[in-house]
This record gives C-alpha cells, structure tokens and sequence, in this order.
C-alpha cells in the first residue's frame, strides 16, 4: 500500500499495466455495468450548468433520456451516478463513425465548449475511488472488458499511476502525483 497525506493507494497502480485500447474494446464502459458514471457531488451542479453546451453532441436517445429521467441518480446506497438509456450505456455516450462509444461531454471538452473533461471517475478509470471521512481509498478495478488495455499495457510497460498521470493531478494536484511517482521509483530500485 502508498500512503500519501490522506490517500491510500492499493500497490496495483504502480504494479499493474494499463493502456486503453479503443479499437478492441469500443469504449465498453460507457455501455456496460449495473449503473452509469459514479459522481461526486461536485459533479452534479457542474453537469446541470452544462447540458445545455453538452445535448448537440449526444445521441437522440441519450438526450430524450436524460430530458425526460434527469441527468444523474440517486442510488440505494446513497451515491449518485450519470442515468442510463434502458439500464444501458450512459447518457452521455454516442457512438461514431466506427462504432466506438464515446462521451459527449469530453467532445463539447475537446472542442473547447466547456471546461469540464467529465466525470473524475471515467477520466480515472481502472481506478475507483472509496471516500471515506478521513481518507480516499484508491483502487485498481479489474474488469474482463478492458483485457485489451492491460494486454497493451504490458506491451508498452505503462503501468496505471503513469497511464492516468493527468486525471490523477486533476484529482489530487501536480506535487502529490510527483510524490507518487518518487515512492513508486524509489521502490522499484529496492527490487
């Protein structure tokens, strides 16, 4: 385990390999999963101020859905998460030309529409984050529709903490990362 200031981060992140591989999985988290999105609180106002920049870029059913049922629910275990289209994909999501799923309101980002990326916990992803009243719980999710990122990932040697370098200084800042990544250098000269 990494302990820095109040975050926790399971050893996976220095030591597992990661590297989305969009051609392969078609962006497959946006469609798969019980739920969509996790959110933080933060998160709801921001994709309340936003949707209206937001709704050119997403599919019809993903627009009528989100008018219609909100943007985000309340779940049974008191979290939010972005609606699903029919208990679906996110949405959010919008497939392009090549089938690929992708998310409407990193495109509005990418066109400098809005300055929101998206939701942390999609920008973090294999991470998941565990609040608690003290500390964040980092964790490597494994899920059997990114084994082409973590095939990629060995191929290329990237591990997660690396992969994820600009979500996690989104999250917890530029010193905090560089501590990170010194912890995890100064533990691998010790093999």
């Amino acid at each position: 385990m990494i302990i820095i200031g109040n975050t926790y981060l399971s050893d996976d992140i220095a030591e597992k390999m990661f590297v989305c591989d969009l051609e392969k999985c078609q962006g497959a988290c946006c469609e798969e999963g019980d739920l969509g999105a996790p959110l933080e609180l933060d998160e709801l106002t921001i994709l309340d101020e936003i949707f209206e920049t937001v709704k050119p870029y997403m599919s019809d059913i993903g627009r009528k859905t989100a008018e219609k049922q909100g943007l985000y629910l309340l779940d049974s275990d008191g979290d939010y998460s972005t609606t699903t289209v029919e208990g679906r994909e996110c949405v959010f999501a919008k497939k392009d030309e090549k089938g690929h799923w992708k998310c409407s309101i990193e495109q509005a980002y990418l066109e400098n529409k809005i300055n929101f990326h998206k939701p942390i916990s999609c920008h973090l992803y294999p991470i998941r984050i565990s609040q608690y009243a003290e500390y964040d719980a980092l964790n490597y999710h494994h899920w059997h529709i990114c084994s082409p990122a973590c095939s990629l990932g060995e191929k290329l040697s990237v591990p997660v903490y690396q992969f994820l370098k600009a979500p996690l200084i989104r999250k917890y800042g530029e010193a905090w990362y560089k501590e990170l990544a010194t912890i995890i250098e100064e533990r691998e000269k010790e093999i």
